[in-house]
């Protein structure tokens, strides 16, 4: 197959530097998430009438590559939301593994409680010794409680989309037995989420494989844009507002103390810190945050109590609430990487599917 005949030339230097490292199954594989995310995009923006704004950066001031991130700005509408792209390559050093990753890392968070979140990572990892894997994440997350029957109705229309993109019975089960291991927390005894899909080293054949993760980007889009439809049409209560807030906390909480992907992206490098930290929602409550102190794992507690230090609440809300602002996401990056250098022990306490990714070796 002549990729430059079927494919049009939208990788550019300006967008993903030194892009010619790329093989030429990581430049197919980087085009076809651009246009994903130019389809999430566009529905995000007519669902919610809001425009984001692009933000760039580097590695190794773009001799490695880079990437950027679509931000909708927190508003009535959108209470964080960030869509990644990431095209990082290292053929130049001949000690690395790793000759390319290209990734799509999506996360949004409606502002209205009754829209759910959702998480969606796609990316393909391509080793210098010609081998390659991809990764296929799909997690819906309402904020409220999951016996509700609106939320059982977002879930159903979710799960059941990526069941189809999936097709195979037995593949479906594995992302979703992976999925549920990995985003089980502990602490709390409950999953992240609702429905989880997680497809971890996944490779049979490339073509194949590429439009089975498209197939599951789309239908994680188009069904999450449903669900956040439903939500919309439904009246937000005192009730519902509070519960968002616990789930946000909740969030948060699973993000910085379980999340393998994101440590594995802080211990990397640290030149997208608060693009890593995008995942994040707008507003959490310390005092949960501190009800899980006595809870979490010794060795993890150092942690948690930096965590809380760097998110001081809102004076003027009266209450436990604060903001998680870039300035305190950068900070909290920080903590997080410093941590895991000083006590990389508690790595093994990390989240993970049936397999663990290798992300970090592969940068060594």
């Amino acid at each position: 197959m002549i990729l430059e005949e079927t494919y049009p030339l939208l990788v550019d230097s300006t967008e993903f530097p030194n892009n010619a490292a790329l093989s030429k199954r990581a430049e197919k594989t980087l085009q076809e998430l651009q246009l994903l995310r130019s389809q999430y995009k566009t529905g995000l923006s007519e669902t919610f009438h809001v425009l984001p704004k692009k933000e760039h950066w580097q590695r190794d001031e773009g001799l490695h590559g880079g990437g950027n991130r679509l931000l909708f700005e927190s508003s009535d509408a959108i209470n964080a939301a960030s869509l990644n792209i990431s095209c990082v390559h290292y053929q130049d050093i001949s000690e690395k593994r790793l000759a390319s990753a290209n990734a799509l890392s999506a996360i949004v968070h409606p502002t209205h409680p009754l829209a759910p979140s959702m998480h969606m990572h796609i990316s393909w990892t391509e080793l210098k010794d010609d081998t390659g894997y991809f990764r296929m994440m799909a997690d819906l997350n309402p904020s409220q409680p999951h016996d509700m029957q609106i939320v059982k109705q977002q879930t159903s229309i979710f799960q059941k989309a990526i069941r189809v993109a999936v097709k195979e019975d037995e593949l479906f089960d594995k992302g979703t037995t992976a999925g549920d291991k990995y985003f089980y927390i502990p602490t709390v005894k409950r999953h992240r989420g609702a429905f989880h899909f997680y497809l971890e080293g996944h490779y049979r054949n490339f073509d194949e494989d590429l439009e089975l993760a498209k197939s599951v980007g789309r239908a994680a889009i188009d069904s999450y844009l449903a669900a956040i439809e439903m939500g919309l049409k439904q009246e937000a209560t005192e009730t519902s507002i509070a519960s968002q807030l616990e789930y946000h906390t909740l969030y948060l909480f699973q993000v910085l103390t379980l999340d393998r992907g994101t440590t594995s992206g802080l211990l990397v490098h640290d030149q997208n810190d608060v693009g890593i930290m995008g995942s994040l929602p707008r507003y959490v409550d310390t005092d949960l945050l501190q009800s899980k102190v006595d809870k979490i794992s010794k060795v993890k507690k150092p942690l948690l109590v930096a965590i809380i230090d760097i998110l001081k609440p809102l004076e003027s809300a009266g209450s436990a609430k604060c903001e998680v602002t870039k300035t305190k996401k950068a900070k909290l990056a920080k903590a997080v990487r410093d941590f895991y250098k000083q006590t990389p022990e508690a790595l093994q306490l990390q989240a993970s599917g049936d397999v663990i990714p290798p992300t970090t070796q592969n940068h060594k």
